[in-house]
This record gives C-alpha cells, structure tokens and sequence, in this order.
C-alpha cells in the first residue's frame, strides 16, 4: 500500500491551533486582533477546518458550470456597423455576443449576417416592444440551431432610471408577452452592486427582484433564469457571492415548483475602477474575472481598464478579451469543474451569505416586496447606507485603490477631458421613483486632484 504524504503527521484540531494562536499573541486578545468582521456583519477567521465545512455541501456546487463563455457587448450603432463589430470580436476570441435591440426597426438579417450560430452563442437586450422582436429572432434564427437569450427587464430600467419604459401596466404586459414567448426571466442586479450595495443586500434585493417576477408569472412555465451580476475586489467574498446566489435561486424554484436552471451572466464592478493610473484597472477586473468563474459564472464580460472615461479603441478592447483568453486556454480555468467546492473557509461564506441574504429577502417580503420597496424608496436608501459606509472606508484609507489612496504617483495626470463626464451625475429630470445611481469610490479624490491640476 503507498503510503500518503500527510500519514506521518497527526491530525490537529481547531482548539489546537486556537491554543497555537493565542500562544504565539503573547497575551493579546485573539479576537481583536485575528478576527475581522465583514460590511455584511461576517466575522471571518484566521483559519477553517472541516468543523467549518457545513451541512449540505453539494448545494453551493449545484449546477455551476465548466464551458464558460467569453462575451462581448456590441452596443449603439446601425445593423452594419453593429455586424462589422460582431465579426471582429469573433475573430478577437469572443465565444458570444450581446445584442443591444433599442430600435423598433431593426433589421435582423443585415444585423446577423455571415454570422456561423454554430459557434457563437446569441444574447440580446431588448427594451420596447420585446415581444415583436422576439417573434422576428424566432423566425430569423429558426432553423440555423441558434443558441440565444432574450433579455427583457422593466424593473432593472425602473431601478436604474426611475422610470418605466412606458407605465407600469404597459411594461408588466410586455413582460407577459416575453416570458409567453421565452419562459426566461432576466435579472439585471448590476446596478445594487454599482450603486453601493454590500453583497448580502445584492444578492437578496436579485432574489426578491426575481420573486417579482415569478409573482406576475404564476401559472406559467419558467425554464430558466438569466442573473446579470458585478463582481467587485473582494477576491474569495465574490466567489462566495455567486456560488450563494445559485443556492438561493434553487431554494426559491423549489418553493414555486419550477426548474432551478439558473445562467449567471458577469463582469467587473465599476466601483473600484479609476481615472488615475488607469492600467491598474487591468490588474483589478483581472481578479473579478478569477473570482466569477470560480464562483461558477456561465458568460463573462470584459471591461476595457479605460471604460470608466469612454475613450475605449481597438486596443483597451484587445486587451480585455486577452485578459479572459489568457484565464481561460493558459491558466486554463475551463478545466476543472467547480474548483472551489471543499474549500472550508468558501463553503462557510457562501452558507453564512446565503443565510443572512434569505433573511433580508423574507423581511422584503413580509413587508409587501421589492417593488413596493423600491416605489417607497426604501431599497434605496438601504443601498445608499452602504455606499456611505464603503466611501468612508475608502476616504480613511481602509479601503485600498493603488493609486488613488495609496501608492499615488503624483506626476499621474489624467487621461481624458473631464467635462465628459466621467463622475456619476443625479438625474434631474423628473422621475417616478428615486434611481439608483451608479458611483464609483475615487470619484470625490480624483475631482479634488483634477481641481489641484488647474
């Protein structure tokens, strides 16, 4: 019988290494110095054992998947310049495109054309009215094995823009038609991410956000749901984020009796990312896509590093698809199926962030739902306590931007025309309900820089 590594060591409990700690402290207390606590009240330890490893270990790996996709978004423009960019990103590495339809005419063939639906999976945004749209994909792509999504999400535009696309009645109706035509649901909760909201609020309020939905759905089929998430810097946290919310969506298909098929569609925060020093944002959005797709993330979306300021070319949009390719065919993390599952410390924050989000969900619910939360105006302020807390983190230098609050480089100067507007802005026109404004930590910082600059 081979003899195994670890056999000549005897095995060591966590009182033991407990005892090791305190030891080693000298007398100071072991709490206040080992063990830190979370914006969402997690107290994370210095070490995990398998006393950690909790119940029900297979949930937070169901369904996570091994082939993820590479997606580029091909955004404003005609159908023969948005096509001309779709053949370029294929031949640039992307695995699949993200359509954004926001006119009524499109035309599908001009659009699509020459493009092989064998090897690119389809994803389009629609606005108003989807339903039509949807009946001219169906008919356009049927026949070709086309791969697609339809993405259709009245209350994400209502939270973002504080406005329904047309009224409420107009937009739920359009929502019937395409959950008719689709039985898909789409989730946008970039936004809570974006706006500020720390990661058990993110995924409750995508979870109420989702009931929402299988509220106005009742009677009909949902085969799947199409979560939309920012993954943000706080490295294994997000991986835990992700894995939390597939056990979440499972736990609520379960209570409605339908299929837990859930596609996590996810791309870097905008929080974290700067003005100065922007090759740094390279660094950044590089550890949120690690952290995406050990959390188990379907399709990943790249960020340029010079996005922030609207002056992404040819070259920051190369650079982003590298970032994923390098992750994916030399680090080659398409590999291994659900990488992270074993891990004590992982599966103890995907539990204790699934826990306390079902809570927060069940209080959004007792309290008549996220709509009506969201029209009352409460959503928003929940989230704009946090976004407070995170800055005043952030303007105390606990939380860390290289060059920003930290390690600055004072002959940095900016790389764009600030009358462009890259700081977030309120809107002012009139709004049925608050929007959620997303904002991003070192705006205030670099604003009072640019002012010193002259």
């Amino acid at each position: 019988m081979q003899k195994r590594l670890f056999d000549d060591f005897s095995p060591v409990s966590a009182k033991e290494w407990k005892q090791k700690i305190q030891y080693e402290l000298k007398g100071a207390d072991y709490n206040a110095k080992m063990v830190w606590e979370s914006p969402e009240g997690i107290k994370v330890k210095p070490f995990y054992t398998p006393e950690d490893y909790l119940a029900d270990r297979q949930a937070s790996a169901a369904a996570s998947p091994l082939a993820w996709k590479i997606a580029q978004l091909v955004g404003d423009g005609n159908e023969k310049e948005m096509n001309t960019r779709a053949h370029r990103y294929i031949a640039m590495g992307a695995e699949s495109l993200i359509f954004d339809l926001s006119a009524n005419n499109i035309d599908l063939k001009k659009l699509l054309a020459d493009l092989d639906f064998n090897k690119v999976v389809l994803h389009f945004n629609l606005t108003v009215p989807p339903s039509g749209h949807i009946n001219s994909l169906r008919k356009h792509l049927q026949g070709h094995g086309a791969s697609y999504h339809i993405h259709f999400d009245p209350i994400a535009h209502l939270s973002q823009t504080g406005n329904w696309y047309a009224s409420q009645k107009e937009d739920l109706a359009e929502f019937d038609s395409c959950l008719s035509l689709t039985s898909n649901l789409c989730i946008d909760s970039t936004r809570y991410q974006n706006a500020g909201a720390h990661m058990v609020q993110q995924l409750a309020y995508a979870l109420a956000h989702a009931n929402e939905y299988l509220n106005l759905a009742e009677g009909k089929s949902v085969e799947k749901a199409i979560f939309k998430v920012a993954v943000g810097g706080n490295y294994f946290f997000e991986i835990s984020k992700l894995k939390a919310l597939r056990k979440l969506w499972k736990v609520l298909t379960e209570a409605y009796g339908i299929p837990d098929q859930c596609h996590i569609i996810a791309g870097p925060t905008l929080r974290n990312k700067t003005l100065y020093a922007p090759k740094t944002n390279i660094l950044r959005t590089t550890t949120e896509y690690m952290a995406a797709i050990l959390g188990g993330a379907d399709t990943l979306c790249p960020q340029p590093y010079d996005s922030v300021y609207d002056q992404t070319d040819n070259f920051s949009d190369r650079i982003a698809l590298n970032q994923l390719l390098l992750l994916k065919n030399e680090s080659h993390f398409d590999t291994c199926e659900n990488p992270a599952t074993g891990s004590y410390y992982i599966e103890s924050l995907t539990e204790q962030l699934a826990q306390k989000a079902l809570a927060l969900f069940k209080q959004i619910e007792a309290s008549g739902g996220f709509l009506k939360q969201l029209k009352a105006g409460t959503i928003q302020k929940k989230i704009r306590e946090s976004a407070q807390k995170e800055q005043q983190r952030f303007d105390k230098g606990e939380e860390v931007l290289v060059g920003i609050n930290a390690y600055r480089n004072t002959k940095d100067k900016i790389k764009c025309d600030p009358k462009t507007g890259p700081f977030a802005k309120q809107n002012r026109k009139k709004t049925r309900i608050e929007p959620l404004i997303a904002k991003r930590l070192a705006e205030k910082s670099e604003i009072d820089r640019l002012k010193k600059e002259g």
